[in-house]
């Protein structure tokens, strides 16, 4: 089997563009393969934890995002009659090295497309991947919907949810549908008059409407991102597109129930901007026996591998993981243990995301409890120093040197 040393990779998105700088850093060649005009930016802030914000540093990204993003530790829950009734933490420089850092998705985009461009590294735009036509032992072969093909050593699918890479590896597998929503509005700060003393970011939680978050963000915190989750039945590609730009569906469902909540909440959607607003349907890739495929040709990483939800604010994290020791693995194993190194890759990565996903349903009970109730306490079931505090070369290696005994 020839060792992996022209990359292309298929979505210039965060994980796309992460993963190029990663490369470019164990000296592997790639080239970026993006269906759009620009790379993807669309969507409202994203939570940065200690973790990814690990990987970024080291990448060199970190430095130059810091200015735009909002800094913070921990993350408030408060009762519907706005009492402090629990904490969690997201970051901390004495503990994890970090604060957490909320950051508006298109000032990353354009850092990691600046430094990508700086690198010399190759980016074809308006170029939407089809399928794979051959794989060897060798290479890859795959189509351009112009008709158009391209060969490389190695395919990865940093294409998202509905990946089209993953096609090639599971041809029938589609996202499942949480029946969830999320929607978002983007408010000045000023609007919310936060009382002195007043914590954020918050979640108010309400046995009747359920949870609103409120989440500053901006370097200087001057704009809250106000959100609520939703039950919603599957839609068709129509009616999701319809309620997608239906602004004032959005608008009216964040009001909903607004006088059951404390002022706060009422002043955060008393004025909302239409452009403003953000819906998300929420959708999960079940576990999939193997992220690559028979001769290691074609991969697939972050949501095209596992779209993770919300809860614990790590889907983006976890993907920069995955593309981060994708790239350590390959700059680190030859053309005789490359099938092993990146079977190795997957189990320990699969450990990991099972895990955030145990933290992610223990967050969701965390979230809503029965207010006034006795609850019976309940470890979480990932520490979090080993979460946000791995080293991740040295993690890699750890892996890699088990190779003769896996």
């Amino acid at each position: 089997m020839a060792s992996i040393d022209k990359v292309a990779i298929i979505g210039a998105g965060l994980s796309g563009l992460t993963l190029a700088l990663a490369l470019h850093k164990q000296s592997i060649a790639c080239t970026l393969y993006e269906a759009r005009s620009c790379a993807l930016d669309i969507g409202g802030g994203i939570m940065l934890s200690p973790n990814g914000l690990r990987i970024l540093d080291h990448l060199g990204v970190y430095k130059r995002i810091r200015p735009e993003g909002y800094e913070f530790d921990k993350l408030y829950f408060r009762s519907a009659d706005d009492q402090p009734i629990d904490t969690y933490e997201f970051g901390g420089i004495e503990q994890y090295g970090y604060h957490a850092m909320r950051i508006y998705r298109h000032v990353l985009i354009r850092e990691l497309s600046a430094m990508v461009r700086e690198a010399g590294i190759p980016v074809e735009y308006h170029k939407k991947f089809i399928r794979v036509l051959a794989e060897t032992e060798k290479d890859v072969t795959w189509e351009f919907s112009d008709g158009s093909t391209a060969t490389a050593t190695c395919i990865v699918g940093a294409d998202g949810i509905h990946s089209r890479v993953r096609k090639y590896l599971y041809p029938d597998l589609e996202p499942a549908f949480t029946k969830m929503v999320i929607v978002t509005a983007a408010v000045p700060t000023s609007q919310l008059q936060v009382p002195t003393g007043y914590n954020l970011p918050v979640t108010i939680m309400n046995k009747q409407h359920g949870a609103v978050f409120i989440a500053p963000q901006l370097g200087d915190g001057s704009e809250v991102m106000v959100g609520r989750q939703k039950r919603s039945e599957q839609l068709a590609r129509e009616g999701w597109d319809e309620l997608l730009n239906n602004k004032e569906w959005c608008k009216d469902f964040l009001r909903q129930g607004a006088d059951d909540f404390p002022e706060i909440v009422q002043r955060a959607v008393s004025d909302i901007t239409q452009e403003k607003t953000f819906l998300w349907p929420l959708s999960i890739v079940p576990k999939l026996e193997t992220w690559t495929s028979k001769h290691c040709r074609v991969v697939i990483v972050g949501d095209a591998a596992h779209a993770i939800p919300p809860a614990a604010g790590q889907g983006v994290n976890q993907a920069f993981e995955d593309v981060f020791t994708y790239s350590l693995v390959l700059g680190r194993s030859d053309k005789d243990s490359l099938e092993q190194s990146l079977k190795i890759w997957q189990e320990r990565r699969q450990e990991r995301v099972d895990k955030v996903l145990a933290l992610n349903a223990y967050m969701d009970r965390r979230r809503m409890p029965n207010l006034g109730e006795e609850k019976e306490a309940e470890d979480a079931p990932l520490n979090l120093e080993s979460l946000y505090k791995p080293d991740f070369v040295e993690m890699v290696e750890a892996w890699l040197s088990g190779l003769a005994s896996h």
